[in-house]
């Protein structure tokens, strides 16, 4: 009989952490911003108004910034580019990619430094010799 109290009990308690416990995993999913990641066979097109920032269009209305860990030389100038994905065709982060950028000595490799996502209103924002 006292197994069937200590048994109540328990269960008693998991049910009244479960709504606490998924509060706070919704509160933590809300502070980490999702990942945003493309895959290489999708980008449609690149444009860049500088040598620091190379801007993508990716499928139909996505819009992805990447930023260089210096300059990349010519990027601003050349029509075609490669896009390099280090260890999956699928890039969510700087380290995971690497621009190639024609020059008349050979490619420069330019590593990412940094992706993101453009809003609507970015896209809509950029020069435009800088919107793909």
């Amino acid at each position: 009989m006292h197994w069937k109290i200590a048994l109540g009990l328990a269960a008693a308690t998991l049910m009244s952490l479960g709504p606490a416990a998924s509060a706070k995993t919704s509160e933590e999913a809300a502070a980490k911003p999702a990942k945003q990641c493309f895959w290489t066979r999708q980008v449609n097109s690149f444009a860049s108004s500088d040598n620091h920032i190379v801007n993508l269009r990716v499928g139909v209305n996505d819009y992805y910034q990447l930023e260089m860990l210096g300059r990349c030389q010519d990027v601003d100038w050349n029509h075609k580019i490669a896009l390099v994905s280090r260890g999956s065709d699928y890039i969510c982060t700087g380290l995971d990619a690497e621009i190639l950028s024609p020059t008349p000595i050979g490619p420069d490799r330019c590593p990412v430094k940094s992706i993101r996502k453009l809003t609507p209103d970015e896209v809509k924002a950029l020069p435009k010799g800088a919107r793909p």
